[in-house]
Order: C-alpha cells, then structure tokens, then sequence
C-alpha cells in the first residue's frame, strides 16, 4: 500500500530536508537526494543504490514515475502532498520525483582505472556550479577518473548533481589529499601535466598518449606547490585577450579534449 504524506511537520520530511540543506547530515546518514527522472535513472545506471523514492501526489500515475518504480525492486515509495513536495524539493522542474540514494565510497582505491588511463584532477574548487561543470567535461570526454584533490564541497551538495546535469553519477570520482593523490599517480606510474603558468610549455606540445593526469586549480589561486613540483611537465593555454585565466572547466575541457585527440578520440 502506497504511503501518503500530508504535513511538511512529518518526521520523515524533516529529515529529508535536512539531508537536502546540510552536508552534515548527509555524511552522518552516508546518503543524499537526487532529483528527476534523469538524473534518478544516470544513477541507477551508475551503480548508485536507491532505497527510497518520494513521488509528488499528483504525478504518483505519471507514465514515466510508474515505469521508474516499477525498475526497482524492494523500493519503498511514498507520495508527497504537492505543497509537501515543494517544500522537500530543492528546485523545479524535475519531474517531481525525488530518491534516497547511498553514498559511494570516494576512496583513490576504489578506482578501476585501464591500463593506459586518462585522469582528470581538480584541487580544491569550491564552487558546486564549476565542480558541475568540470564532471559535465569529463563525461564529454570520457576520462577514466575525476579526481578532487583538497576538496572543499560535498560531493553531494544539490547544487553539484543539479549542474552536473547527472554526471557526477556518469564519472568515477575519487576525493583525497593532494600529497596522496601525488603518491597515487607516481605509484601508478602516470605522468602528471599541471596547468601552471611557471615553467611551463604550450599544452599542445605535449605527449598525453601515455598515463596521464591532467591537473587544473582554481582561477583565484591555481594549484599549489607540491603539483610544480611532481609535475612531468607545466603546460599553459596560450591566452590571445588582456587576461591570464579562464574558467577552470573551459580550460579542462581545451586540454582533455587534446589529449583525447592525440588517443585518437
């Protein structure tokens, strides 16, 4: 018998607004919530294990929600008054669907990398709405890792999965310190090309035919000095204007895009 949720007051919808508002609470209950059809079925596709699905009342009979319950088994499904919903939800528009999804783990050992990896690392961005970006990149190019050295956001920050458009379910992400992720990509024996303006080379003069991760930082800072160090080589996006950035996702996709032209992508 499907349940039904009348009141914002309820229990369950308390926490789910929490979950959906505060890291913390996501990490104390190692779960988040996806919105949409889309994003819902590029997580199932992703591995990601949903428990839970809250339905607004009035699309519960919606051809597309029936069919998404009907993919899940052992699911518990609840329906959300429509006020109830909106208060739950954390944008508009998504098909008025919402899933109690478990966390993966993030660990650099959880990755399954081939053995001539493309890797794509960001350090420390904070901004959801250029973490969404730099994964949307990543699955245009099809890198094999995503990796957030010094992350600062929650991997599941609402705003992440929403300008992600779903691609933080479409990439193998790993979060870690940037001296192990230095450890990790040596022991791994993949060379390291780091956008970095100091004693560095025009991008498109190099090799990335073999292992190879390629390191962006932020605009403001950029990244910090252990990458010169380890770095096999800088490299440097010619730049034509009066400025001497660009938005970090711009850059990541001009550089993993050439290497993937040089793989015979």
């Amino acid at each position: 018998m499907l349940k039904y949720i009348s009141s914002s007051q309820n229990p369950t919808v308390k926490k789910l607004i929490k979950i959906q508002s505060k890291a913390k609470a996501r990490q104390l209950e190692d779960a988040f919530l996806i919105e949409g059809l889309r994003e819902i079925n590029l997580a199932i596709a992703g591995g990601y294990s949903i428990s839970e699905l809250y339905i607004k009342a009035s699309f519960i009979e919606d051809v597309s929600v029936v069919a998404l319950i009907d993919s899940l088994e052992g699911v518990l499904v609840t329906s959300l008054a429509d006020e109830v919903y909106r208060k739950v939800a954390y944008r508009d528009g998504t098909e008025a669907v919402i899933a109690f999804a478990k966390a993966k783990k993030t660990t650099l050992q959880e990755l399954q990398l081939p053995e001539n990896p493309l890797v794509l690392i960001a350090e420390a961005p904070e901004k959801p709405g250029n973490i969404g970006a730099l994964l949307r990149t990543a699955d245009a190019a099809a890198v094999d890792a995503v990796i957030i050295a010094n992350p600062k956001t929650d991997l599941y920050n609402p705003n992440i999965i929403r300008s992600s458009v779903g691609c933080v379910f479409t990439n193998q992400i790993a979060l870690a310190p940037t001296e192990e992720v230095i450890s990790f990509l040596q022991e791994k024996g993949i060379q390291i090309f780091s956008a970095i303006l100091q004693e560095a080379q025009s991008y498109h003069m190099q090799d990335y035919t073999q292992p190879t991760a390629i390191v962006v930082g932020t605009e403001a800072t950029g990244l910090t000095a252990p990458w010169r160090t380890a770095s096999t080589q800088n490299i440097i996006i010619p730049m034509c204007g009066e400025i001497d950035s660009m938005n970090v996702s711009v850059a990541a996709g001009i550089l993993t895009f050439e290497a993937k032209r040089q793989r015979g992508f």
